[in-house]
Parts: C-alpha cells; sequence; structure tokens
C-alpha cells in the first residue's frame, strides 16, 4: 500500500521552500510575534483562570505542533481569548480557579479537545466548517469580550466581587461595592490603559500592551505598592514549560467531555476561518482536513508540556504576515524567541501590578468587538442578524459552550432553510435575436407563449430530504392548479439525489401516470445519472424519461401529449407542433 509521506509529515513539503532568505524574514516575523505574545499569554490565562506563566507555556508548545502538522504559512497558534474564557466556564465550576485541581482539569479538557480536533481531521470533516456562519464566532467573541470585561472590573477598582458570579450578578455587585474602590488600583488601570491606547495611535512601531504594562509597572512602583494596597501578579518561574499529566480517569473524562467538544468546535472554527482570511491574502491554499489534524495535535501535546487550549490567535497571525513571513519556521521561531525572553526577563513580572494587567485585557476585550461587521450584519441580513443576537445574548446569559452550540446549531438550520426551498423557475422555448436559435428562458424574463400540457421546470439545487417537499409542492401547484400532468425537469443544477429524494420523485411519477402524465429528466450530471442506477430510480421510473437534449427530451415527450388538445392548440411552442399541423 502506498503511503503519501506528505500527508503524514506535511512539514516535509514546505522544508523545501526554506532558504537563507526565508529564514531571515521568518526570524523577523518570529521575534515580532515573540514581543507581542509575551503580554498576551500573561493576560490570556489571567482570564482562563490559570497562574500567568500558563499562557506563556501554550504559546510555547502549540504554536511549533500547529507548525508543523497543519498547513497554513502564517497561522498562529496559541493562547486566544475566547478560548481562554470557554476554559474559565468550563472548569471554574469543578475547581477553584488557580488551584492544582483546576490546573489538572485545564489540562484534561485540553487533551480531549485535541482528541476531537485530531479525530475530525481524521474522519476529514474540515468542510463541517464551511456550514458554519461566521457571525456565529462574531457574536460569540462580542458576548465573550463584555464578559471579559465584567470580570475585570474588579481588579480595575478593586472591590470584592465573589468569584463565579453571573454576568448580571457581577454588575449589582458592583454597583453595591462602587463606593468602596481603591482610587490608586483605578488610577494605575487607567494610565496603563491610556498608555496602551496612545501608544497604538502615535508609535504603533512599540509594541503597546508591553508599554502599558511596563508604565503600570513603574507607576506601582513610585506610588508604593504596599502602601496603598496594590496587588502585584508576582513572579513567573524562569524556566521552560515542565512535564504534566492530565487526569485521565473516568469520571473526569465523563465530566469535561461535553465541554471539550465546544472548546474543540471553537478551536476549529477560529484556526480555520482566520487561516482562509490571512490565506486569501498571500494567495495560499488551506487545507482544513490538515488544519482539524494540526490544531488537534498541538493541543494533546500541550496538555503533557503545561499548555492549556489554543487555537489559532487573528491578530499574531495577521502581524505574522504583515512583518514579512514566509513559512511556518516563523511560527516555530516566536516560540524559541519567547523561550529566551521568559527566561531573561521572568522575574520582573513580581513588579507588575493586577490593576495593570486588568487595563490591558479590557484593551484586549474591546478589540475582540468586530463593529464592522456586526454593523453590517445588522443593515443588511435579518437571517444573519438572529445568530448574532442569539449568540451574543446567549454568550452572555447562558453557559458560554451552549451558547457556541446554539449559535452553530442556528446557523445550521438557517443553511438548511435556505437549502430546503430551492429556485424552481420555469423555462419557456424563445427566439434567441442574435443567433436566431431557439433557447429556454425563464418565464418571468419574457412574456412568452407556453405549451398548455408540457410544463418545463428547473431544480437550482440538489434533491434531498429537506428539499423534496418543496419540490413536491412545486409539481403539484403545475398540476392541480393548472391542469399540466407531463412536467420536464433540467437537472443541470441538480448536484446529487439522495434516496429519499429519488424514492419521493418515483411515488409522484407513478402519481402522474395514473392520470396519462410523467415526470421526465434532462442533462443529468454523470455522477448523479450513476447514483440514480445504482438505486434503481431510473428502473422503476422508466429508461424513456430520462433524456441528454433538450431537444430529445421535447421531440419524444411531444407524441405523448394528447393530440386533440394539440389540434386546438393556438400556442404551437414546439417545431413539432407545426409540423403536425402540416400532416393530412
Amino acid at each position: 500500500m502506498h503511503i503519501n509521506i506528505y500527508k503524514l509529515f506535511p512539514f516535509l513539503a514546505w522544508f523545501q521552500l526554506v532558504n537563507a532568505e526565508t529564514i531571515r524574514a521568518d526570524l523577523i516575523a518570529g521575534f515580532t510575534g515573540a514581543v507581542i505574545v509575551l503580554p498576551q499569554g500573561v493576560a490570556f490565562a489571567t482570564i482562563a483562570g490559570l497562574p500567568p506563566e500558563y499562557g506563556l507555556y501554550t504559546a510555547m508548545v502549540t504554536p511549533i505542533i500547529a507548525a508543523l502538522f497543519g498547513s497554513s504559512r502564517h497561522l498562529i497558534s496559541g493562547p486566544t481569548t475566547a478560548i481562554s474564557i470557554v476554559v474559565f466556564s468550563a472548569i471554574s465550576h469543578h475547581a477553584a480557579p488557580g488551584s492544582p485541581e483546576f490546573i489538572e482539569l485545564a489540562l484534561t479538557l485540553t487533551f480531549l479537545a485535541g482528541i476531537y480536533q485530531f479525530g475530525f481531521g481524521l474522519a476529514r470533516l474540515g468542510v463541517l466548517v464551511n456550514f458554519v456562519s461566521h457571525t456565529v464566532v462574531i457574536g460569540f467573541t462580542a458576548g465573550a469580550a463584555i464578559l471579559i470585561a465584567t470580570s475585570q472590573v474588579r481588579h480595575v477598582l478593586d472591590i470584592v466581587i465573589p468569584r463565579g458570579e453571573s454576568f448580571l450578578h457581577t454588575w449589582i455587585n458592583v454597583y453595591h461595592e462602587f463606593l468602596n474602590l481603591n482610587v490608586y488600583v483605578l488610577g494605575i488601570a487607567i494610565i496603563t490603559l491610556a498608555t496602551v491606547l496612545l501608544c497604538k495611535k502615535f508609535l504603533p512601531k512599540i509594541p503597546n500592551l508591553l508599554a502599558g504594562m511596563v508604565v503600570g509597572s513603574l507607576l506601582a512602583f513610585i506610588l508604593g505598592a504596599d502602601a496603598h494596597h496594590i496587588s502585584l501578579v508576582g513572579e513567573i518561574p524562569a524556566h521552560l514549560p515542565p512535564l504534566s499529566s492530565p487526569d485521565f480517569s473516568f469520571t473526569t473524562i465523563r465530566m469535561l467531555a461535553p465541554e471539550a467538544f465546544a472548546v474543540a468546535l471553537l478551536g476549529l472554527i477560529e484556526a480555520v476561518s482566520i487561516s482562509r482570511s490571512v490565506a486569501a491574502k498571500s494567495n495560499q491554499r488551506i487545507n482544513a482536513n490538515q488544519e482539524f489534524i494540526g490544531q488537534g495535535l498541538s493541543n494533546m501535546a500541550g496538555s503533557f508540556f503545561s499548555s492549556y487550549a489554543g487555537s489559532g490567535s487573528f491578530t499574531r497571525s495577521g502581524i505574522n504576515y504583515t512583518a514579512g513571513a514566509k513559512t511556518q519556521l516563523s511560527a516555530i521561531f516566536a516560540a524559541v524567541f519567547l523561550m529566551l525572553i521568559v527566561l531573561l526577563i521572568a522575574p520582573l513580572t513580581a513588579y507588575l501590578p493586577v490593576a495593570a494587567m486588568g487595563g490591558v485585557i479590557l484593551v484586549v476585550a474591546y478589540n475582540l468587538i468586530d463593529f464592522h461587521h456586526i454593523k453590517q450584519t445588522l443593515q443588511f441580513s435579518k437571517s444573519e442578524t438572529a445568530i448574532l443576537l442569539t449568540t451574543f445574548f446567549a454568550t452572555l446569559f447562558l453557559e458560554l459552550e451552549f451558547a457556541i452550540y446554539l449559535g452553530v446549531l442556528l446557523s445550521l438550520v438557517i443553511f438548511l432553510s435556505r437549502t430546503s426551498t430551492p429556485n424552481i423557475p420555469t423555462l419557456v422555448l424563445d427566439d434567441d435575436p442574435f443567433t436566431g436559435k431557439r433557447k429556454l428562458i425563464n418565464i418571468q424574463k419574457k412574456p412568452v407563449k407556453s405549451c398548455p400540457q408540457l410544463k418545463i421546470i428547473r431544480i437550482d439545487m440538489s434533491i434531498y430530504f429537506g428539499s423534496i417537499n418543496h419540490i413536491l409542492n412545486r409539481i403539484q401547484q403545475i398540476v392541480d392548479g393548472e391542469g399540466i400532468k407531463h412536467i420536464l425537469i433540467v437537472s443541470s443544477g441538480i448536484n446529487f439525489i439522495d434516496i429519499s429524494g429519488a424514492e419521493a420523485l418515483v411515488m409522484e411519477n407513478n402519481r402522474l401516470k395514473t392520470i396519462g402524465g410523467g415526470l421526465y429528466f434532462v442533462g443529468l450530471k454523470s455522477s448523479v445519472y450513476e447514483f440514480a442506477a445504482k438505486t434503481c430510480f431510473i428502473k422503476k421510473i422508466g429508461g424513456d424519461h430520462f433524456f441528454d437534449t433538450k431537444k430529445l427530451a421535447i421531440h419524444e415527450i411531444y407524441k405523448r401529449l394528447d393530440r386533440s388538445i394539440c389540434n386546438n392548440c393556438k400556442a404551437r411552442v414546439f417545431k413539432e407542433c407545426n409540423w403536425a399541423q402540416l400532416l393530412p
């Protein structure tokens, strides 16, 4: 059996593209990515309820595995805001955030999510992402952004809010405790926030999040953290990701399996949509199945190296492309540079105020909200608006994993609703003014005479269990409403016919036969015709009901029309009508 080595080890394919020029470009992009992810990793781990170093570990391990086994040259994997808040939501019900139990469950959740993703990739289910509206991600991340901002209010104001409170109860507590805020803590958060925004606007080349953290730390040092009860993040261990072990007990796996599925699904939607977005600029083809495998392996491997669930990062991937990255080596270089930076400057986090971190996370949360696409969706699409608002409010007021399922389910329902009502135009013969030849046109384009005994329609979508009822209703409308019992279906737009659709068409043809009519098909695609032959669809309806050309179809069906009606017909639509008139 021949095994494609490039499918097993996809990195062997892009290794051939590596040369001195690409290495130089990837080194620059990698260093830029490492500087960007340093403050993000700390912030995202805080959102996930984990010690800060776990965000950095995730940014060291998952990008390497995902780059080696994924398909995108520019995708940078690692911790993300959306995944982080789902991890917090899923695990905080079972253990206290930051505790050893919480960390162990987070690693188990990561491993299970990786298993799901890897399995989806092996099963070649990458196409499923196409059926999930990107509006689900937009609505979820907008809701997650507000939840993230809400979770940081206690750190920015230095007020007591019990952990695990719902979105609504958190703001009720803020209202009651607002007068007890710490002005010094709030000042540090505001100045950190202002520094980030000003750097972004006036000094775009400087890593704005990192600059904000530095300014916040200096301010806390000048004011005196202990004197004003300013909490500090604490020193991050200056070492590489330590080995870890998820909890493989049956009880834990059963408990976390549903949440892990939600994490896996969200991670795949994020990674593939980001990959395709960047690939559209770089003219690269993305293999969604390979991306699933890469994401799955990165999470599975990461769970054994103190990394929690990661996915593709839109910010870091975009910056990676803009910085001139040429191959997946840029992601690997970013991880290696991050390791070196952590070994050198990790002790400095001992001076980082929690309030400064809160200010940085508020900026991250704001950047999550895609105002442009939200505005477009609300203005131009009612169905997408329904998906957006449902996912958004479900994220705020329901369990996060349920919000993901609900948004995905709703997008699938709307997709099925659209495909279940195919366009079925009526076609008529008309003379082409340019060529003089006769061709079929949509009757809505031009009021042309039509045959009173033969209706020609075109089905512009596949015939399957979801659409067959709409198609049968249209046929019944023709038979009962117009009294036409011979119906020719132009089938060039039909991509497949499932068993349910085939059986229903056979029954409808039999019904028409009893009243002297029938269903006829012309222009079936070869793949559809082959399936129809295998399932005896053609045999049951009759081989004489299927035609290769419209001309032949009309010629043969004309022989089956009622001659008494033809003799008195004034339409004379077909050439056969005129020939019959000339006969004695």
